[in-house]
């Protein structure tokens, strides 16, 4: 089936359920599946509408269907020296890059390259009703609907499939180099602190079992330089971040519910945080805990962040964190302007949404 084919039978797909008012999942590959509520649907595949539509390496700019393996994106990126700043996660042996979108998430680098929200900068979506709609361009500058792109970027398929997406690449670094200190929690998030404040080529830290991860990425002089200023012991490669990036540590192997916190990378270590991996220079936290989704959520907010139940959830506890009256409003707006039946991944996000 010709692409442009691919488009319109989903297209048609999503028209026929908005006059059923029939829910629907939208699935690419399926990596992360287990990301959010569970959607109880006929499934919209949207992996067969796949392959790279338009790649200018000298403008950083790379265009793609929405199923199209993140791993072919890559390979066609580091022919070029370039990379996906966000370093998508997969979490299973292949991803699109239309649910890396969709999911929001972003792997080590992510603080320092930037999240895919900002980076998105424009993308073809079916809404609700099967309409075909065009947000954003292919260069920064062409500001003229940027922000309903960037509405995509974590709304997990509630409010529009995603067919197209442009998205800004970046160079990949002339040298990285992985390095591991043996420090205890508070040690190491002080480290980490000091280094953010300094112009260190910093592209991943995090902390697990008292040791700390560097990861330097930048010209040979500057990381040379950083690695004798830092010590520590040189680590093994890209293995550690790839592992880390897509949970395939030992840490993540656990049965127990997997809570992913988010908060102000210098906030000391929190009572819920009983077993945690902290990441991104300590703003992410991967947690197992013994206490209750209320109290994790209390003590979280109460120290300006969230909590999102990642992973082995009850499907009584709310995946993510709970809406304020103002944020709920506007979801629901947004939900009922791209969606007005409801049928694009009922309930992923939120119960009433």
């Amino acid at each position: 089936m010709a692409d442009q084919d691919h488009a319109e039978a989903l297209a048609e797909r999503v028209r026929d359920a908005h006059q059923r008012r029939q829910p629907l999942r939208v699935r690419g590959l399926d990596s992360k599946a287990f990301y959010g509520r569970r959607v109880d649907a006929p499934q919209l595949d949207v992996s067969p509408h796949r392959g790279i539509v338009r790649y200018e390496p000298t403008e950083l700019v790379l265009t793609a269907r929405a199923g199209t393996p993140v791993s072919d994106i890559e390979e066609a990126l580091a022919a070029n020296a370039q990379m996906l700043a966000f370093e998508p996660p997969s979490f299973a042996a292949s991803a699109s890059i239309g649910g890396a979108v969709a999911a929001g998430l972003g792997g080590p680098r992510r603080p320092w390259g930037g999240a895919p929200r900002d980076l998105l900068l424009g993308c073809t979506l079916l809404d609700g009703q099967g309409r075909i709609l065009h947000f954003g361009g292919e260069v920064m500058k062409n500001v003229a609907g940027y922000d309903l792109s960037r509405l995509m970027a974590g709304a997990l398929g509630t409010l529009g499939v995603l067919l197209d997406v442009s998205i800004k690449v970046l160079p990949a670094p002339k040298v990285e180099r992985s390095l591991v200190l043996n420090l205890g929690y508070e040690r190491a998030l002080r480290l980490m602190r000091d280094l953010a404040r300094q112009p260190a080529p910093l592209s991943g830290a995090a902390h697990l079992d008292d040791r700390l991860y560097l990861r330097l990425s930048g010209n040979a002089a500057s990381v040379e330089a950083w690695q004798k200023q830092i010590g520590g012991d040189v680590g093994s490669g890209t293995g550690f971040w790839r592992d880390l990036r897509d949970h395939r540590l030992p840490y993540f192997a656990g049965e127990e519910p997997l809570w992913r916190l988010s908060v102000a990378p210098a906030t000391p270590r929190l009572d819920c945080e009983q077993s945690v991996l902290t990441d991104w220079g300590g703003a992410q936290r991967w947690v197992y805990t013994r206490c209750a989704a209320s109290e994790i959520r209390a003590e979280v907010a109460k120290n300006g962040g969230h909590a999102i139940l990642f992973r082995h959830g009850d499907d009584e506890i709310p995946v993510f964190h709970p809406l304020d009256a103002v944020k709920q409003r506007l979801h629901q707006g947004l939900k009922q302007r791209f969606d007005p039946h409801g049928i694009l991944n009922p309930g992923r996000l939120y119960p009433s949404m």
